[in-house]
């Protein structure tokens, strides 16, 4: 049940050169009303568009233009 108060809070954590790092599952709903679901306990949520696998992180920012 969302917001039950015995569950832990989900943890999110921001890093500063690359992906923000969600406790999963996750689903994360995207700009165009379209949804992607990872049950993976830990995903790497895409914060630079480069991304072959938006939203999920496939680790591009790491390649410079």
């Amino acid at each position: 049940m969302p917001n039950d108060p015995s569950e832990e809070p989900r943890r999110i954590r921001v890093r500063r050169e690359g992906p923000v790092l969600v406790e999963g599952p996750v689903e994360v709903v995207l700009e165009d009303g379209t949804s992607a679901f990872s049950d993976r306990c830990v995903v790497a949520l895409c914060t630079c568009r480069r991304s072959r696998t938006y939203p999920w992180c496939d680790t591009s920012h790491r390649r410079r233009v």
